[in-house]
């Protein structure tokens, strides 16, 4: 039994030290609010339409929104994609000429308000406007959510957030100038979004892609919002970011360990370039993740000290640069697997619930070592219980033989 606690207490040190050690750089992932006017210009926008100045400054003639699209000549069976610009708070609409051909530039919308700064959501609560590659289907058009029954919902989160452990819900581009993570248009813009929207989903569409960035995503922006806490997720964004602009096609997007993946679309397949998929080794990781969640116990009451560190290793074997090994705890980081059986004599501490999201890998690792010192002290308890049953047998017939 010693053995297995010095094993357990070495287990439970690898993990809490690499928690605490990563906690340290957990400050450095939040970004200045100070980017050079970018915040500026958000809340100029904000007083604008608190005072009635609208419709804002840039935006398009929401009175004539036929007569824009002939002007245009886009046909009835356009495809439509949309993309936000966070730093220069503006959304534009993209919309195909029908039959194969390219995307053109429909409209740019100016963002009345989004919440939080430059950087991915990365869990609820955070009042933070993600950025990342989503989809709308015809069900996220007018949701009914509780605060904007109007509303688009972008689909966050979405898989690639799942792995990263991020957490969140109902973030939508919705009317009025107001947010807590998500992105206000007023609601004349909105109107028109939701239109257009609605307009291609009915004529076929299946998903309307949502690339929602920090920035336009060029080398001198990336230079001047330099943060190294999300460079490598900027870098990845970037790379779906320069094959629209080459192609103006959306591209086939999926996920595969910490990054995601692009292909070219082309005339068949650009109208409708699909969810967000996901390769092989990322749908195993899922399924083992699924299996895992259908044997969890939820834990209640304040939450324990031990768990108050918020940064954890993501799985290794899924490759990507090591500063992608980093990640928030996401929404079951308090949901850990319930102990199929409690036996007498096996340490409380082997199954009272972890310290760490069972979607890592480490956490998954001190799980299971968990795992195999509980039955390890089981199987001792019960052969101390055989045994000490012998011995009391034998005393028994001893004394039967002597009064004998």
């Amino acid at each position: 039994m010693a053995l297995a606690h010095a094993h357990m207490s070495r287990g439970i040190l690898g993990v809490c030290s690499a928690v605490a050690a990563l906690a340290l750089t957990g400050a450095a992932s939040a970004l200045p609010l100070d980017h050079k006017g970018t915040f500026v210009d958000r809340a100029e926008r904000k007083h604008a339409a608190a005072a009635g100045k609208l419709p804002l400054p840039g935006t398009p003639d929401l009175g004539h929104l036929d007569e824009r699209i002939a002007k245009k000549g886009l046909p009835d069976d356009s495809a439509m994609l949309i993309r936000i610009f966070k730093a220069e708070s503006e959304l534009e609409v993209w919309m195909s000429r029908g039959g194969g051909a390219a995307y053109t530039l429909f409209a740019a919308y100016p963002i009345c308000y989004w919440s939080g700064t430059l950087g991915p959501k990365l869990k609820e609560g955070d009042r933070q406007a993600p950025e990342g590659f989503y989809t709308v289907t015809l069900p996220q058009i007018s949701p009914n959510g509780r605060r904007w029954p109007q509303a688009v919902d972008i689909g966050y989160p979405n898989t690639f957030d799942l792995l990263h452990a991020r957490s969140g819900s109902d973030i939508l581009i919705h009317g009025g100038c107001a947010s807590i993570g998500c992105f206000a248009m007023t609601n004349g813009v909105y109107k028109e979004i939701r239109s257009l929207a609605a307009r291609v989903l009915d004529a076929g569409q299946a998903y309307v892609p949502v690339h929602a960035f920090p920035f336009r995503m060029t080398e001198d922006n990336l230079e001047r919002y330099e943060t190294p806490a999300v460079r490598g997720f900027w870098r990845n964004l970037k790379d779906g970011y320069d094959l629209f602009e080459r192609t103006h096609r959306p591209p086939r997007i999926s996920v595969c360990g910490t990054r995601y993946r692009f292909a070219e679309t082309g005339a068949l397949d650009g109208a409708n370039p699909g969810p967000i998929d996901v390769c092989p080794k990322t749908a195993l990781l899922l399924d083992e993740m699924a299996e895992i969640n259908t044997r969890v116990a939820e834990q209640t009451g304040p939450l324990p000290l031990e768990t108050k560190p918020a940064i954890a290793f993501l799985p290794s074997y899924l490759g990507g640069p090591p500063h992608a090994n980093l990640t928030k705890r996401g929404p079951r980081s308090l949901q850990q697997l319930a102990p199929e059986t409690l036996v007498p004599g096996v340490s409380p501490i082997l199954t009272r619930p972890l310290p760490c999201s069972l979607a890592l890998a480490s956490c998954r690792s001190y799980a299971a070592l968990r795992a195999r010192l509980a039955r390890a002290a089981a199987l001792q308890t019960q052969a101390h219980v055989v045994k000490k049953s012998r011995k009391r047998k034998h005393r028994h017939r001893r004394k039967r033989r002597r009064r004998h």
